[in-house]
């Protein structure tokens, strides 16, 4: 072999191999870029697109292994879907955190079955946890309840708002218990965390009214109607731990939607430099400040990613309070794009206006920020 033949073998043995992201973020550009409107306007809802994404690698990257697990890929993923789409970037956290229930579940059965179709975007679903979360701080009552019978539960009651959801999708959420066995040591109720399969008779998607935006994300209010749920559906009983051990997670995983959308707000403000910035420079938020923050979040959620079953209360005030600030960034952000762009953001047809709206969705998604604010405070009831 000759030694020019030697020096391109070796030349290709040591280029690296392109990212789960970086493959998201190619799909993205070509593929999800196009529809990104008619996701807004609720006439697409990408569950092609979503099952492409997972077969990246997109949804499985932070499954647990030996006890730990890394969450940067996964947020990384997300982030790259938001720059181009912050609905579908929700759509992703809703899968990346469905996969996250299955696969630290204690039951098996469940995980044998579902953890890797979920993964690889086989089976696509959503999280329920937006009332169950509420009602941990003392937000809400939990709408959901269910009683033994053999072999599992009875469930009944609605969720007014679960999302990436269609006839064959799963979810997961929490009941608590009604009957005789369902009070806990402290006197409280006992809660089960549970698969909800969408296909069941007993259960029924209503689609809800239009949204400001977003209305491509597959969002149903559900209703149990004594839907029975088997054994080999139930994530947790009790789910008290469990919440614990998969909350940062959850709430990690959304910083990915931040983080798509601020860059893309970055971009937005970029654009316009050149026919606008002698005026623009006006104006008191400049998009190098969002660069800022944008690398000062990015480097804070890949730290605390590597670390998501950390139990000490100052990890979770950390994970908690990125949370609030990266949603709290990403209106100003939009916010200045918009007075950046001008009229000319005004338009329908501009991105401008549709990254504002879905800048206060990741403001307002549970946990939203007045919720945020009120676990800061240490006030859980």
């Amino acid at each position: 072999m000759g030694s020019l033949a030697v020096s391109r073998l070796a030349s290709e043995e040591t280029l690296p191999s392109v990212s789960i992201a970086d493959q998201v973020a190619m799909i993205a550009r070509k593929e999800l870029a196009p529809h990104a409107l008619a996701i807004d306007e609720g006439t697409i809802y990408p569950d092609a697109l979503l099952r492409k994404f997972g077969e990246t690698g997109a949804w499985g990257s932070h499954q647990p292994e030996n006890g730990a697990a890394d969450l940067r890929c996964a947020i990384q993923s997300i982030a790259s879907i938001g720059e181009v789409c912050g609905a579908t970037a929700f759509m992703a956290w809703c899968q990346n955190t469905l996969v996250w229930y299955a696969s630290n579940s204690d039951n098996p059965k469940l995980v044998a079955k579902f953890a890797n179709k979920f993964a690889s975007g086989e089976i696509l679903g959503g999280t329920g946890l937006s009332n169950p979360m509420k009602s941990f701080f003392g937000i809400e009552k939990l709408k959901l309840k269910g009683r033994k019978v053999e072999g599992g539960y009875v469930v009944r009651g609605v969720l007014p708002w679960v999302s990436n959801l269609g006839a064959d999708h799963y979810f997961g959420t929490i009941f608590e218990r009604e009957d005789e066995g369902g009070g806990t040591a402290k006197g409280g109720p006992d809660i089960v965390m549970f698969l909800a399969d969408c296909a069941n008779p007993a259960i029924t998607l209503q689609p809800c009214k239009p949204f400001l935006a977003m209305d491509g994300t597959g969002t149903y209010g559900v209703q149990f109607r004594d839907v029975f749920v088997p054994d080999e559906l139930i994530l947790a009983e009790p789910a008290g731990p469990f919440v614990k051990k998969i909350r940062a997670g959850f709430i990690l995983l959304q910083a990915g939607m931040a983080l798509g959308l601020i860059k893309d707000c970055i971009q937005i403000m970029d654009e316009v430099d050149a026919p606008l910035g002698h005026v623009n420079r006006y104006l008191p938020q400049q998009p190098v400040q969002f660069r800022e923050l944008h690398s000062e979040f990015e480097k804070e959620a890949m730290a605390l990613a590597c670390d998501p079953y950390n139990a000490d209360d100052s990890y979770w005030r950390r994970v908690v309070a990125l949370r609030l600030r990266a949603g709290d960034a990403s209106v100003a952000a939009a916010h200045a794009a918009m007075l950046h762009c001008g009229a000319r953001g005004y338009l329908k047809s501009h991105r401008a206006q549709r990254r504002l709206r879905e800048a206060y969705f990741v403001a307002i998604v549970t946990p939203a920020t007045k919720q945020l604010r009120k676990m800061l405070a240490g006030d859980e009831r």
